[in-house]
């Protein structure tokens, strides 16, 4: 059977316990386990432990996300406390695994930095938007360094996502954060959204090293301008996985001609197939993935 995993974005609705028994019933091998379902679990007072009679029979292949992975100051102790929470749930649950993500997490900051409305005395978070390139790559790595040293502490490692509206977010630039950081426990994930929406190559991704290579999500997603669209995630992600305009057949073709032999998670953030049965929406995504990487 293919590696293939479900990201709990797939029953979007669900809460943690729902999403492991539907991607054990839809016939998933794995499942990668995010916030804020899983925190949202914690929080209500529930050990990390008490998942484990749940996941027998299923592979926990990641957990995430520890988000704006550029932070200072205090923003960079909450964000190593995250990777930390998150380190201690893949060693109980066995995931090799933690990830982490470029900020801000708000997409509508971007498109108002951009377009000359984010103002000064604006307190919404900005992340690195208005740094130089370099100054940007060298937040990220900072933090992704102390990152991969927690998590080594807890037998794992990091894989870092760069989101499509952050300024950090192409592959070189992950290649160059990852060389900064220079620890032997950082990748990344290949999410076909968020490389094909910024405009990264399959040349690019078939160049990759297959080892750096963490995870590769498969997602689907609506064309845009990327000239002068900011992407958005409720409206350029507004789609089922095979609904879209990527051509995701070639994306994991090249991903395969690295000879990455690991771990294919589905993410979807259709509203329509957010609505519908979880587990008749998990059972589509999976036959639909399992037929993509076969």
């Amino acid at each position: 059977m293919s590696k293939v995993s479900m990201n709990v974005t797939t029953t979007f609705h669900g809460n943690i316990l729902t999403d492991i028994r539907i991607a054990k019933e839809a016939g998933f091998s794995g499942i990668e386990l995010q916030t804020p379902k899983l925190f949202r679990y914690l929080d209500a007072g529930f050990s990390a432990e008490s998942l484990l009679p749940h996941l027998e029979g299923i592979t926990v292949t990641g957990v995430g996300a520890a988000l704006d992975a550029e932070r200072d100051g205090e923003g960079r102790e909450r964000f190593l406390a995250d990777v930390k929470r998150l380190s201690q749930v893949a060693e109980v649950v066995g995931a090799p695994i933690v990830q982490v993500c470029t900020g801000p997490v708000d997409w509508n900051v971007v498109k108002d930095f951009k377009a000359g409305r984010l103002t000064a005395d604006d307190a919404r978070y900005r992340g690195t938007l208005g740094l130089s390139d370099a100054d940007a790559v060298s937040a990220v790595a900072r933090n992704v360094r102390d990152a991969a040293d927690i998590a080594a502490d807890h037998g794992a490692g990091i894989f870092l996502e760069p989101l499509a509206w952050s300024n950090i977010n192409r592959c070189a630039q992950a290649l160059r954060i990852i060389e900064e950081a220079g620890r032997p426990n950082v990748g990344l994930a290949v999410d076909t959204w968020h490389f094909w929406t910024v405009g990264d190559t399959l040349e690019e991704v078939a160049a990759l090293p297959k080892e750096l290579i963490s995870v590769v999500h498969i997602s689907d997603g609506l064309d845009l301008d990327r000239a002068n669209d900011v992407p958005d995630q409720s409206v350029h992600r507004d789609v089922v996985i095979g609904g879209g305009a990527i051509p995701l057949q070639q994306w994991v073709d090249a991903v395969k001609s690295t000879g990455y032999d690991g771990w294919w998670a589905s993410e979807m953030f259709s509203t329509k197939g957010a609505e519908g049965d979880l587990l008749e929406v998990a059972r589509t995504i999976r036959g639909l993935v399992d037929i993509l990487v076969s």
